[in-house]
């Protein structure tokens, strides 16, 4: 679902306010993952892989009896491919465990004491079904390139493979020295060793979630680009698109670190590295190391994949810095990247152009609510992960941002992303925390506004008209809401008032019901009445002089 992104960039604990839904992944939040190292060998002769990986593991409180991680097990009806494990060590002595159904379940020696720390060495290998991709980019050269989007991490990967327990990560590959190895974090090893393989270790030392965790193993050509605060920027494509890549790569990068964390905060990672590849094909946020379908280097800078680039590093704030909790809030990744992407857009080439990829966004909602009228963007129908994102997650979740702005105001808007991002930097955050920040800092109960976008289905559809009575000076308003679903809206509505001579007046009312009539005085002959002048709404409206 991932791959969204191309059709959608041509161009957020209170028990009120929390969701009413629970994804059925079976949290243990006793349990946290604190690092995991995963020492893989990677061949030409074969696809398959060789893993020892050592995860460390706080136990938060006492009488644990075992650990629970998603491994996807080998099995003849994925064709053999999964993972077989010989062994698990901890402290030296080997572990009992089951590993069935994709789960592995470690069988603690002794039950666990709060606050313990304790390491496992697990060894596995296998050829992954899903999740590493091994396989010739479009030039016939063997690759490895990850895709773990949104839990396809456990295919070859021992992990809590859920975006609600975030870990630090180590990937130490060996493999063939004629390739080059990209991941998470600093490169901290780089080293030839005997039988012409490679050792390269690299370190992620900030915690995030396992969908993020990256690997890309091929030839590449590599420029380090620039510096943004001290940290590197990179661009890794095939040697083949060097000239193209490293000119499409080049920009916007920088400009967009520095855009969001002057407006939103600091930028969390060590690097920021653009990555061509063939795991995907639009865009993959992974941490510091962004991977890009291998389409997307063309050589001419062009809007379509600009605006991917935007869109990937804006995640690098919010679904990667700011994580939600569990699936069920997974606008506050998608919803707020794509509205972060047009108002770097807004910023750096002009309101026209935020105003452009917002009408776009606006007939893609539209279109979607027609054809899924009972969609709503909090959600739980986390049975199945092809699910887990909509075009409409992207769209109506950048819309429910772009309105909130408009009901609080620019500067408020702004005040509680800062804050909500300075609170949850690095740690996990559901849309009832995101609520709370902007309540705090507007001083507003936005209860209704978010219960009614993103808990209930449906869209505002306005039916209304306007008349003027010279004699009284006043432009008398009805609106009728009309969405087939028989749901009534409050919105407050700008409703913009103009005169012959250039006069104009806007005016704002809360439109609550679902007939709604009001008269605004005015000292000039309207020739236009306009509602919504500033597009602040997502709706649709027939209004029109009676």
């Amino acid at each position: 679902m991932k791959n969204i992104v191309l059709l959608l960039l041509i161009i957020i604990t209170c028990p009120v306010k929390a969701s009413p839904f629970t994804d059925n992944y079976p949290k243990n939040t006793n349990i946290d993952a604190i690092n995991y190292v995963f020492r893989l060998k990677l061949s030409d002769s074969i696809d398959e892989i060789q893993c020892e990986e050592t995860v460390e593991i706080r136990y938060l409180a006492e009488g644990e009896t075992s650990l629970r991680l998603d491994l996807v097990k080998a099995s003849k009806k994925m064709g053999n491919k999964g993972m077989t494990i010989s062994k698990v060590i901890s402290d030296g002595k080997r572990l009992e465990y089951t590993h069935e159904d994709d789960v592995l379940v470690i069988h603690l020696p002794e039950p666990s004491k709060a606050n313990q720390y304790s390491r496992y060495v697990i060894s596995y290998r296998g050829v992954p079904a899903a999740g590493l991709k091994i396989d010739d980019n479009k030039y016939g050269d063997r690759t490895f390139f990850s895709d773990n989007w949104p839990n396809k991490g456990r295919n070859w990967l021992a992990t809590i493979d859920h975006p609600y327990d975030k870990a630090t990560c180590e990937f130490i590959v060996i493999a063939p020295s004629k390739y080059q190895v990209v991941s998470n974090g600093l490169k901290v090893e780089e080293t030839d060793i005997p039988n012409g393989q490679r050792l390269t270790h690299w370190k992620q030392s900030v915690p995030i979630a396992t969908w993020l965790y990256v690997l890309g193993v091929a030839r590449f050509a590599v420029q380090y680009v620039d510096e943004f605060d001290g940290k590197s920027i990179e661009t890794w494509v095939y040697p083949q698109n060097k000239d193209a890549g490293f000119y499409d790569f080049a920009i916007p990068t920088k400009r967009v670190l520095e855009f969001f964390s002057d407006w939103v905060g600091p930028y969390s990672y060590e690097k920021l590295a653009n990555i061509q590849s063939n795991s995907v094909s639009g865009g993959m946020e992974a941490a510091s190391a962004i991977l890009y379908s291998e389409k997307s280097v063309v050589g001419n800078r062009n809007e379509r994949w600009r605006n991917v680039v935007i869109h990937e590093i804006a995640h690098q704030w919010f679904g990667n810095a700011v994580t939600e909790f569990d699936w069920d809030d997974v606008w506050l990744s998608e919803g707020f990247a794509t509205y972060f992407t047009l108002l770097f857009i807004e910023h750096e080439y002009g309101h026209d152009e935020f105003m452009r990829g917002l009408k776009k966004s606006k007939q893609i909602a539209i279109d979607f609510q027609a054809k899924n009228p009972d969609y709503r963007i909090v959600h739980d129908n986390l049975t199945d992960m092809s699910k887990v994102t909509t075009v409409q997650t992207y769209q109506k979740g950048s819309w429910i941002l772009h309105m909130l702005r408009g009901v609080v105001g620019t500067d408020v808007f702004w005040k509680g992303i800062r804050a909500y991002y300075k609170k949850y930097k690095d740690l996990n955050a559901t849309t009832a925390d995101f609520i709370r920040e902007m309540e705090k800092a507007s001083g507003l109960d936005l209860d209704y506004f978010f219960k009614q976008w993103l808990y209930e289905p449906g869209m505002l559809k306005y039916q209304g008209s306007w008349t003027y009575d010279d004699r009284k000076k006043e432009v008398f308003i009805r609106l009728d809401q009309v969405q087939e679903d028989g749901s009534v809206f409050k919105m407050p509505m700008e409703i913009g008032v103009y005169g012959t001579n250039g006069e104009q007046l806007i005016k704002r009312l809360m439109v609550d019901k679902k007939s709604f009539k009001a008269k605004i005085e005015i000292d000039f002959e309207p020739v236009r009445v306009v509602l919504d002048p500033n597009d602040w709404v997502l709706m649709e409206a027939d209004f029109r002089r009676e």
